[in-house]
Parts: structure tokens; sequence; C-alpha cells
């Protein structure tokens, strides 16, 4: 597409299409350098303004004001002064408390934050210590209280060293992965006048030096803090914080991280990840001494501790979870009552998920610092598809609330939720909105509206199918184990080595064969819709996959940092979505498809039909691909779990039969 067809529709003030015809020759220019490049962005700026779509003219004009084009930087600034002078959505925010600093209740919101640390680290702790033990007396010490001393002893030296330690080492991994750049806080100021000022006001309150302050030149906006002691702690954002929030909206960033500087939540986790994998470094060596030879019951003993070490691993690491979780709900109730603004706070989250999503849909690869920093980051980057595409399309916040009924109401959120280091982004916004309601401000995002919705949802449709979806989702784990031990009780009255050996494969084939059949429905009627559409439905499922028919434009890869992955990113007039491709000839299939085929396809306009998907990220599993030039591209779910579970029921009647008649 040229560039000449995108200035002329905005010539004929077609600004829409002007709007579709420069974002599409900005995705598909590689040289991101070139005057033309420059001359898209700036006209795409002022087809924005056109359109009625300030939020993105403002982040795109931020974007060249920090380019390395003196003409182009000139005339964005100059063209940032519109921004002044002209009203827009932002005139129509939520307004703030007149003070800060006012005590905001936070009615049972994430729990207690000193009950989930000291909990956590208790129990972390004690099950080192029984682990560390256990060993000690295993590999035969003759004195227990030295051996008491020892496991104490190994335990504490490993975690001070981490506690000090890990600091430095992010410092060197940052700065080798991301090029951080230290600053000082004056440099800060120039960016977000607001946000030196909060700075200031909490660590003089909080009797804190300074955080040490840094940079990375990503536009995927993004904050996080890690450090060991407060008055050592690194607070580190990228530059598309300040592209795409406001200055209002970036000091609630500040001002949570800070918060999690005041709580000693990055130590905390510091401590408690080391102590998660102690329990792995135990696991893994019992493991290794208990397939050595030697003494049996040593050997016995080391197996047990392996497993016992591997369950605690499994315990500590939910446990992890949980207190990363309830860390992130006190910091945005920190950043409430420092700032008086939790609105501020609500839309920067939306502004994030937003800008993830822009930049994704801007470059083939996904960002390596947004996957790199998931658990240290202010957002979890996997949740920003539906909130991102939501805002993309409109300010109105009633379609943006919307997608958070999944988040608050569908049983799927709550489990899915159990694995991710942040709370689902309705929750967040929920209890945002509670602190705005008692500074007696009105909300951002009318979440008494959403409350309302969530109410009237079908209840049959959200909880009468859940525990048994639960169970189908591991149907292959249980039919194994159930298959197994029917061929144990079978051998137990006839005894046949075939039944131990195949009952469990054909189990394993009835488990999958029955869950291929849930996930992936029949297709031929998939009704034609949008992404934003397929994010906003409350009743969605990781499991039962909702067949449907998108338009659209592939923008990328959907496997970060892999040049040959095979999965891709759509994009349509509401949103992006990741579609997971599956080739007829299993792996080695999807990394050919994904060396020899993916480059050509991207930036082609297709149609996709699939299985759409929801967890705390949605995506699509591929069917089919029909491109404008008539290439096709078909995608092999359903039959490979076909293949597997035919397989492996196969493969169990043969050795049942094979070995019974021996």
């Amino acid at each position: 597409m040229s560039l000449q067809s995108g200035l002329d529709a905005l010539k004929e003030k077609r600004y829409q299409e002007a709007v579709e015809l420069l974002e599409q020759f900005c995705r598909n220019c590689a040289e991101h350098n070139s005057s033309d490049y420059l001359s898209a962005q700036m006209w795409l700026m002022k087809a924005y303004q056109a359109t009625g779509e300030t939020e993105k003219a403002k982040a795109l004009c931020q974007k060249l004001i920090m380019s390395e084009n003196p003409q182009a930087r000139s005339w964005a600034e100059q063209a940032s002064q519109s921004f002044r002078q002209t009203p827009s959505n932002a005139s129509q925010k939520a307004g703030r408390a007149a003070t800060t600093g006012m005590k905001l209740a936070m009615g049972g919101v994430g729990g207690s934050l000193a009950l989930a640390s000291g909990v956590t680290m208790t129990l972390l702790f004690g099950m080192v210590l029984a682990l560390g033990l256990s060993l000690v007396f295993i590999l035969g010490s003759d004195n227990p209280l030295q051996g008491l001393a020892i496991a104490i002893g190994i335990t504490l030296v490993f975690n001070i060293a981490a506690f000090f330690l890990s600091p430095f080492i992010m410092d060197l991994t940052q700065g080798w992965l991301y090029q951080t750049r230290w600053v000082e806080l004056a440099e800060v100021e120039t960016l977000s006048p607001e946000t030196a000022k909060v700075i200031r006001q909490v660590c003089e309150q909080k009797k804190l030096k300074t955080p040490r302050l840094g940079i990375i030149n990503d536009q995927n906006p993004t904050a996080f803090t890690y450090g060991s002691l407060p008055n050592s702690a690194r607070l580190v954002v990228s530059q598309g914080l300040f592209t795409y929030l406001d200055d209002d909206e970036i000091a609630t960033v500040y001002a949570h991280e800070l918060g999690h500087i005041v709580h000693w939540d990055f130590a905390v986790m510091t401590v408690a990840s080391t102590l998660v994998q102690i329990c792995y470094l135990i696991y893994s060596t019992a493991r290794r001494f208990g397939r050595g030879g030697g003494d049996s019951k040593i050997k016995d003993a080391m197996q047990t501790a392996a497993l016992v070490a591997y369950v605690f691993y499994v315990i500590g690491t939910y446990l992890l979870l949980y207190l990363s979780r309830t860390r992130e709900y006190f910091a945005d109730h920190f950043a409430a009552e420092s700032t008086g603004n939790p609105n501020a706070l609500s839309r920067a989250l939306v502004k994030i998920a937003y800008g993830i999503l822009e930049e994704g849909s801007r470059t083939q690869e996904p960002s390596r610092l947004i996957e790199g920093t998931r658990a240290l980051g202010i957002y979890d980057h996997k949740a920003a598809a539906s909130t991102g595409t939501a805002y993309r399309i409109a300010s109105d916040t009633q379609k943006i609330g919307r997608v958070f009924l999944w988040d608050m109401f569908n049983p799927w959120g709550r489990w899915m939720e159990l694995n991710s280091t942040h709370p689902l982004t309705g929750k967040r916004v929920r209890a945002l909105s509670t602190y705005a309601e008692q500074l007696g401000l009105p909300t951002e995002f009318d979440m008494g509206r959403v409350i309302g919705e969530g109410k009237s949802l079908n209840k049959s449709r959200l909880y009468g199918n859940f525990f048994l979806d639960v169970v189908l989702y591991g149907a292959e784990t249980i039919g194994f184990f159930v298959g197994l031990v029917m061929g144990v009780i079978l051998w137990s009255s006839s005894p046949n080595t075939g039944l131990v050996l195949g009952a469990p494969l054909i189990g394993l084939g009835i488990g999958i064969l029955v869950k291929a059949l849930v996930m992936f429905p029949d297709y031929k009627q998939a009704p034609e819709i949008d992404i934003l559409t397929l994010m906003s439905d409350p009743y969605a499922s990781p499991l039962r996959g909702q067949p449907a028919k998108l338009e659209g434009q592939l923008i990328g890869r959907g496997d970060a940092g892999y040049k040959f992955g095979s999965d891709l990113k759509i994009q349509d007039r509401s949103g992006m979505l990741y579609l997971h491709y599956a080739s007829r000839f299993g792996p080695i299939g999807n990394f050919l498809f994904g060396m020899k085929r993916v480059q050509s396809l991207i930036g082609e306009q297709v149609g996709a039909v699939g299985w759409f998907r929801r967890g705390v990220a949605p995506w699509m599993d591929l069917i089919q691909l029909q491109s404008e030039n008539g290439t096709i591209v078909n995608s092999y779910h359903r039959f490979w779990s076909f293949i597997l579970s035919g397989g492996s029921i196969i493969l169990g009647v043969v050795l049942t039969m094979f070995l019974s008649s021996r």
C-alpha cells in the first residue's frame, strides 16, 4: 500500500480510510528512520485527530518528539501545542480529590498484606528447613543437632546471598537486555512534573531515599521495582509510559511502584522466590541421588525426599503467586491514598493495556521487555488484549467496562487467576472505583453498571458446566490414572501384565477423545464476528471453543523472540488476537511453517476460521486462513487430538492382547 494513497484519502477528507491506509503503510515499512515512514507517522497523527482519536494522536505525537530526526521532532513539538488548545476526551476524565493522604478502606480487597507475607514466608521457610533437615539426616549425620545447624546455615546463607546480590545481578541483566538508562529526578520532572512531586512527597513522608530511577527506551508501557532494601531500590519505567499516559496517570504508576518499596514487597518477593527455588533445587538434587546406586534405604529415602520437595515446590509456587497478587492490590491502594487520584490509576491500567496492544500491532515480533518483566511489571501483558481492544476503538467507558465482566463473574477467571502474578484487570479497577467513591468522586468506569449487568448473567451458563469442565480440562490425566487403577484391580484377580500396561493407555486415549469433542465443536456454521465482541463475551471459556470467522490483517508472529514461530497475530478494526497454528506434521511442521511461510503471510488481508478461547489471555485455535490472493493455510488441532487418542487406544489394546497371550 503506497503512502500517496493514504495522503490522497486524507486530503479528500476520507479520514477513516486514511487512518487504515497509513496504519497499513507504517506496519509494512521496514525502515523506521526513513523519510516516508516519518511522513506517514505525521499524517497519521493528523488523521487520528480528524477521526476524534485524540489519545492515539497524542501518543504518536509523543513518539515523534522523541525521534532522532530533527525535522520530525520540531514538527511534533509544534503540533503538540494543538492538544493544549483543543479539548479532548481527557477533559471528560473523572476527577480527583482536592487533598492527598486520606485513609481509604480496602473493604477486604486483597486480604492482609502482612498476613499474606508472613504466612507465605513462614510456610516457605518451613518447607525449605524440613527438606534441608531430611537431606542432612539422610546423608548420615551422626549428630542431629549438628545436622540441624547445617540445614539452618545452608538455608540462611543461600537466602542472604540471594537477597543482597540479586539487585546487582538484575542491574547487569537490565543493562544488557534492555539498555536501561539511569536518570536524575530532574529529567523525570521534565517528562512528568506531577511524578516528581509525588516522588518527593512520598520519600519525605516515609523517610526514604529517592529510588534509583531508570528509563528503558521501549515504547511498550511498563514499570517495575526491584532491590533488597527500600533505600537502595530501583524504580524503572519504559519510555512508552510517557507516550501513552497523561501526567497525572504517570504519577499514579510511579506511586504504585513506590508503594512496593514502602511495603518492602520487592524484598519479600526476592526471598520468597529464592525459597521456592531452593525447594526445586533440593528436589532435583534428591532425585539425582535417588537414581544412583548404593544403599537401597538411602536411595528410597532420597526418592521420597524428591517427591516431598516437588510437592513443596508446587505449593510454594502458588503461595508466591498469591503473595504477588496481594501486593498489587496494596500498591494500588497506596497509589490511591498518596495521590488522591484512584481514577487516574484506573485510566493508567487501561491505557497501559492499550499501549501494549498498539505496540504489538506495529511490530512483527512481541516485545522481549514485556515478556521478560511479566512478573515484575505493573500489568500482566497477557491480560492486555481484551482491555486494550476495548479502549482501542472507543473512549466509551461502558464498552471498556463490559470486557471486565469475564474478569469478575466468569468462574474460569478465578480459576485462571490462580496461575497469574497479577489480579485480573476488572478486579483492580473495581477496587480503585471503591476508593474513588470513598473520596466522593465520580468513577472513571461505571463499575456499578458492570456489577448490575453481571448479576443478571445466566448463572446456569456460567456455573452449570464449570465443575464438569474443570474435570474435562484434565481428562487425559484422569483417564490415564483411572485406567491404571482399573488395570491393577483386574490384574489382582487375574494376573495379566498386559492389563497393567494397556489399560492406562486406553484410559489416556479415551480422555483425549472426550476432551477433543468438547474443545473442538462443529465449525461449519461459524458466525462472522469481530474481536471485541468475542472478548466481551462473559461466558467465554478456555475449554469449550467458540467457532468464529474473522476478517482482518496478519500483523506479525505471536511468539516472543522466536523468529521461526508458527503462531500469528490478526488485527481487525476492533482489536488484535493471537492465532495458534498446528501443522499436520506436528512440531517439525510448525517449525517449517514458521521458517518458510509465516513471513510471506504477514501484511496479508485474510479470513480466519477457528475456535475462540478466553483465559487470562484470549486466543483462537486456527482452523483455516484464506488470503485475498487465494492462499489457503489449514491448521490441524482436532486432527492431532484424534490421532493421539486413536493411537493411544490402539497401542493399549495391542499391549493388552499381546501380553495376555504369552
